[in-house]
């Protein structure tokens, strides 16, 4: 059974820096992502990369800011943000799945708050 358990959200000043990661057991994925969903908003990515590190993608909105990685070796998949600013805040989702079928995992959620 897979599983995927973020950590590392809070609450955060505008300016600062947090470090999301997200551990996977029970199987292993071609593809990770990061998505965030916002109150009254539809959850979007933020960020994915294919296992290899060959593929990465960032929305406009991390950009410059937000940095994925992966440790195939310990099976995780991290997100640095930097610069964070109030319109990040949001509960931050890890997805992984295979190249072909898409996310068919996802995690819990963390919360991201970022204050002005």
């Amino acid at each position: 059974q897979v599983h995927l358990v973020e950590s590392g959200g809070g609450l955060v000043q505008a300016g600062g820096s947090l470090r999301l990661s997200c551990a996977a057991s029970g199987g292993t994925f071609s593809i990770w992502g990061w998505f965030r969903q916002a109150p009254g908003k539809e959850r979007e990515v933020v960020a994915s990369m294919s296992w290899n590190g060959g593929s990465t993608y960032y929305a406009d909105s991390g950009k410059g800011r937000f940095t994925i990685s992966t440790d195939n070796a310990k099976n995780t998949v991290s997100l640095q943000m930097n610069n964070l600013k109030p319109e990040d805040t949001a509960v931050y989702y890890c997805a992984a799945g295979l190249v072909g079928t898409g996310y068919n995992y996802w995690g819990q959620g963390t919360q991201v708050t970022v204050s002005s």
